[in-house]
């Protein structure tokens, strides 16, 4: 995403995506007692072949992708939380002398 200021108190932020073209700008006004924002979408080739695009794709497969990247880092920091404070203990350390079988 580029985003540019220019002299006049105008901000602009584009994006591209496949087939879509987003462009943001911000304004005020020279006095600075009011803003303006306006959000410009240009589908190339058509919104109509961006659409068609959009029904094409797995409308669940997308919502399960997003829910797992969201999820993801809290279910593990929750994972982690769970484990045992406690320091690991070491095991006994074995004596070479003591372990012979008596006969």
């Amino acid at each position: 995403m580029a985003e540019q200021q220019i002299e006049d108190d105008t901000t602009r932020a584009k994006a591209r995506l496949p087939g879509l073209e987003i462009e943001i700008v911000h304004r005020r006004s020279p006095g600075a007692d009011s803003e303006q924002i306006s959000i410009n979408l240009q589908a190339v080739p058509s919104f109509e072949a961006f659409g068609r695009f959009l029904e094409t794709a797995n409308p669940f497969a997308f919502w399960a992708e997003a829910a797992q990247t969201a999820w993801l880092p809290w279910l593990a920091a929750a994972r982690s939380l769970m484990l045992p404070w406690s320091v690991p203990q070491v095991p006994p350390k074995l004596n070479a002398g003591n372990d012979r079988t008596r006969s």
